[in-house]
């Protein structure tokens, strides 16, 4: 039993807010922004839009490209760290939304890795026969945690939201390379300071906004993610030449490239979507994976790696055979 993506989808809030733009507001310039991020362009939800509304859309996308119902779905898991509510979980109100009587819906939190978590949990229940078909999704508004007056911060981000379908399918043993393949995440919570809100419902009563100490994120995310693929690839038994394309976590052009130049990968064989999108968190390998599905990138047949690096931190890869 392998799972297989069999079709994807993404959702962007209506506001494209260019560098310039934000400028006008924020201590910054175009210059800036574009030098250390390679970030042009992020979408900024509006009145009416959330995480569950733009997760609603990804899906409505995902089921149409699948070509089936959303009655079909049995299981929906939906990375954020940007819920609707505190409680439910947000993958509740996509279920209603999408008029799914009865099936399993939870919350996966593991900020910008978080995609990759949830993935991993129902890939595990997938094989495991505890459901058939599911929905699979990162979505965020992290523009509603950002400090607005910390210009080294807040440019970083825009909101968004990615989904797949992922159905069981019986392989026959010689059709053994195909859907996921191997997946590997790690956590390491001793850097904390590096990358958190400081806020909570158990610590402060707020929400709180994003702290971020850059130079030490990027450092580690580099080290973390060219190690987590070479690990992944190996358990797969793929090495880096047979890939073709690498669908990072979009943080930033410079991590993307130190990253692809580790692995000897050219830089052409990674979807690169920061300079439209900026960093939208979990839903950033899954808006990533969509777009360039849609542009005809990746094809059937293709060999993926998905990979991601987020706060606490958690990072980790998948190698899928799309």
């Amino acid at each position: 039993m392998r799972s297989v993506i069999t079709g994807t989808g993404s959702a962007l809030p209506k506001r494209r807010v260019s560098n310039a733009e934000l400028a006008e507001a924020v201590d910054t310039s175009d210059e800036w922004i574009v030098e250390r991020s390679g970030i042009r362009f992020r979408h900024v939800a509006g009145e009416g839009e959330t995480t569950g509304t733009l997760a609603t859309d990804a899906c409505r996308a995902a089921l149409a490209a699948a070509g089936i119902e959303a009655s079909a779905i049995d299981l929906i898991v939906l990375a954020t760290a940007t819920p609707d509510q505190t409680f439910p979980a947000t993958a509740t109100k996509v279920q209603a939304a999408l008029g799914i009587d009865d099936c399993v819906a939870f919350d996966v939190g593991a900020v910008c890795s978080g995609f990759l978590y949830a993935l991993q949990v129902a890939d595990s229940m997938l094989r495991s026969g505890a459901a058939r078909r599911a929905l699979v999704i990162g979505a965020e508004t992290f523009s509603r945690i950002l400090d607005w007056e910390d210009r080294t911060t807040c440019v970083l981000f825009g909101d968004g939201a990615g989904a797949i379908v992922l159905e069981a399918q019986e392989v026959a043993e010689g059709e053994a390379d195909r859907g996921i393949l191997a997946m590997r995440l790690h956590a390491d919570g001793r850097h904390n300071e590096l990358l958190y809100v400081d806020g909570g419902p158990s610590t402060t009563g707020t929400v709180g906004k994003v702290r971020m100490k850059g130079r030490e994120v990027f450092r580690h995310a580099v080290v973390n993610l060219a190690a987590v693929m070479t690990e992944t690839l190996a358990v797969s038994g793929h090495d880096a030449s047979e890939v073709d394309w690498v669908v990072p976590h979009q943080a930033n052009a410079r991590i993307l490239d130190a990253t692809a130049r580790k692995l000897g990968l050219a830089r052409e064989r990674v979807i690169v979507t920061v300079d439209q999108h900026a960093n939208t968190s979990a839903a950033s390998v899954p808006l990533a994976l969509d777009v360039a599905v849609r542009d005809g990138r990746i094809e059937r047949g293709n060999l993926l790696v998905l990979e991601a690096m987020g706060g606490g931190f958690t990072w980790g890869a998948a190698i899928v055979r799309y």
